[in-house]
């Protein structure tokens, strides 16, 4: 075959099947651009901002007894229905400094659950929502009244109250869970934090009982949120005293995409979370912890 001849043959095989292999590539490097493209669009969501968000925090359970445990069918069926960190961690042992860490970026230098505490002009999430002129209450089962400073009554128990401490937050944002307003829920502060007593938070109790409490006081605000701009944010204090501390934490409401997430979380992002919704700036310990943003989903 003359030299003329096998350029000729090369030129045509090159035409058939080398175009095909270029555009090929071609289409994976458009696909790519399209899949950077939508992990763009997914980034620049950033952290909504909402109506109200409701925080809720139990007690001293492991991860692996709620997740998939048939005792607890109404926390699980949240976990479907939202986002659900697998990966979640509480900061330090035992119950106090974590309320501490998740209230105002910091344990404070709290190692255990000695009452009373008092902390002058330290800022906390409280602090900085009404300096931003929105409003915060937490409301505690069994508190005895409005404003209560004492460290224990019935099944309450201030250690699981952090808002007390602080001298910069009103007695009036000291509420009994009886003042929750469960038939106006438009009513509620921006933010809202609830504190069963000892035994609907796990800590006495059977996980039944907890998992009971909360589909029966809280889902009609989940259910309501989902239409209202709000958010349900369902977190523990802490773990069964294990060295990981891995515990639930799960969040239902508008905009959130369902899904198991395995970012590593702690009180901390959770925090640094919500300050970045209401341009809060970050303090204490959230100002290294980044705020969960790959959850959302695009207006």
């Amino acid at each position: 075959m003359s030299t003329l001849t096998r350029s000729a043959l090369a030129l045509a095989l090159f035409s058939l099947f080398g175009s095909s292999h270029a555009a090929d590539a071609a289409a994976t490097k458009d696909a790519g651009k399209v899949r950077q493209g939508a992990q763009a669009t997914a980034a620049s969501v950033g952290v909504p901002r909402f109506d109200h968000v409701l925080i809720v925090i139990m007690e001293n359970e492991d991860q692996e007894q709620i997740i998939g445990s048939a005792t607890a069918p109404y926390i699980n069926s949240l976990a479907q229905a939202g986002a659900n960190f697998t990966s979640s961690h509480a900061v330090a042992h035992p119950s106090q400094p974590n309320y501490l860490a998740l209230f105002s970026g910091s344990t404070q230098g709290v190692t255990d659950n000695s009452c009373p505490l008092a902390f002058t002009n330290k800022a906390n999430l409280a602090s900085q929502l009404v300096a931003a002129k929105l409003s915060f209450t937490g409301f505690s089962e069994d508190l005895p009244s409005a404003g209560y400073t004492g460290c224990k009554a019935d099944k309450y128990r201030r250690k699981h109250n952090p808002w007390v401490n602080f001298d910069n937050v009103a007695s009036s944002s000291n509420q009994p869970f009886t003042a929750f307003p469960s038939t106006n829920l438009a009513a509620l502060p921006t933010v809202s934090i609830v504190v069963p007593n000892m035994c609907n938070d796990h800590h006495d109790c059977p996980i039944q009982t907890g998992d009971a409490w909360l589909k029966a006081r809280l889902d009609p605000y989940v259910q309501w949120a989902r239409t209202h701009n709000s958010l349900f944010i369902l977190t523990w204090d802490e773990d069964a005293s294990r060295k990981e501390n891995h515990i639930t934490t799960i969040m239902v409401g508008a905009r959130v995409q369902p899904g198991n997430y395995s970012t590593t979380i702690n009180h901390y992002n959770v925090l640094r979370t919500v300050q970045e919704m209401y341009g809060l700036p970050p303090l204490e310990n959230t100002v290294a912890a980044a705020p969960i943003t790959s959850i959302w989903t695009p207006r």
